[in-house]
C-alpha cells in the first residue's frame, strides 16, 4: 500500500530530533515534519491538562500539514496526553515509553536505574509500566535541568557534567547494571554518561524501538511512500541555532510561530 504524506514528529523541543534520526534511517523514503515546541520546553515540569493542551496544539499543526501518522517523540506527552489524542483524532499515533521492560527482563542486579522528567516519573502510565516488574528494583531520577541545558546549547558544559554526576552516582552506588534514559532529549548526553558509569553498565533508550513499531503500522495500516530522498522539514517556535547545530546545519529549521 502507497501513501505519501509525510510523517508528523512532535516534541517539547529538539530532543526528538533524537527519534527523527532512528526513523529516518529506517525509512528514508518517508517525507517528515518535525515539530520542535520550544518555546514550552521543557513538559516535564507542567501539569498533566498542560501537556495535553500544548500535544493538542501541536498535533493539530502536524494534523493540518497532511500527516498520515503522528509520533509523539516525547515521553512527557506521550505518558500523560496520548490517550486523549487517540481519542480526538483518526490519524495514528506512535508514543515514547522508557524502555523499562528490556532492562529489566534482562537484569542480573535486578536493580535499574531511569533518568526521566518529573512528568513521566509522575504519570499513570509510567506506574503501570513499571507494576509489571515488581521483583525489579528501579532507582529513579528526576533529571532536572537537564533538558534546559539541552536547549540551551549547553551539552558539554560544566553544569551539564555535575548534574549529570550527582544523578548516576546514586544510581552506581545502588549497583544497576541499566540505565533507561526517560526522555528522548537525554540521547544527546551518552557521550558523557558513558564515561561516568562503569563498563558493565548498560544505557537503553527507545529511538529504534519507536522507528521499527512505526514501520509496522506503516506497512499494516497507513502505507508506504516511495519518494527517493525527500528533504525533511524542521520547525520550531524559537531560534532555531541549537536545532540547526544538533542536525550539524545538514537541513536548516525554519522559525515559525505556532
Amino acid at each position: 500500500m502507497e501513501n505519501n504524506q509525510p510523517i508528523g514528529i512532535f516534541d517539547s523541543g529538539i530532543g526528538g530530533t533524537s527519534i527523527w534520526q532512528e526513523i529516518h534511517q529506517l525509512l528514508p523514503n518517508e517525507k517528515t515534519i518535525y515539530l520542535a515546541d520550544s518555546k514550552n520546553a521543557p513538559y516535564g515540569q507542567k501539569s498533566k491538562q498542560e501537556i495535553i493542551d500544548l500535544s493538542i496544539k501541536n498535533t493539530d499543526f502536524l494534523h493540518e500539514m497532511n500527516c498520515k501518522l503522528i509520533v509523539v517523540a516525547c515521553n512527557t506527552a506521550t505518558t500523560n496526553a496520548i490517550q486523549e489524542l487517540r481519542a480526538k483524532y483518526t490519524v495514528p499515533f506512535i508514543g515514547i515509553e522508557p524502555a523499562i521492560k528490556p532492562a529489566a527482563t534482562n537484569s542480573k542486579t535486578q536493580t535499574i536505574g531511569i533518568l526521566a522528567t518529573k512528568g513521566t516519573l509522575n504519570s499513570e502510565l509510567f506506574h503501570r509500566a513499571t507494576e509489571m516488574f515488581q521483583d525489579t528494583r528501579i532507582v529513579e531520577q528526576v533529571g532536572h535541568g537537564l533538558v534546559q541545558l539541552i536547549e540551551g546549547g549547553q551539552i558539554n558544559s560544566i553544569e551539564m557534567e555535575q548534574l549529570l554526576h550527582s544523578y548516576l552516582q546514586p544510581m552506581i552506588d545502588a549497583n544497576i547494571d541499566y540505565l533507561v534514559l526517560g526522555c528522548s532529549h537525554y540521547p544527546y548526553l551518552i557521550p558523557q554518561i558513558k564515561k561516568m558509569l562503569p563498563d558493565h553498565i548498560q544505557i537503553i533508550d527507545s529511538g529504534q524501538a519507536v522507528a521499527r513499531q512505526t514501520q509496522k503500522v506503516l506497512q499494516e495500516k497507513v502505507g508506504v511512500s516511495n519518494i527517493k530522498n525527500p528533504e525533511p522539514i524542521f520547525y520550531s517556535n524559537t531560534d532555531t541555532a541549537v536545532l540547526n547545530a544538533i542536525l550539524n546545519n545538514k537541513y536548516t529549521a525554519e522559525q515559525i510561530n505556532f
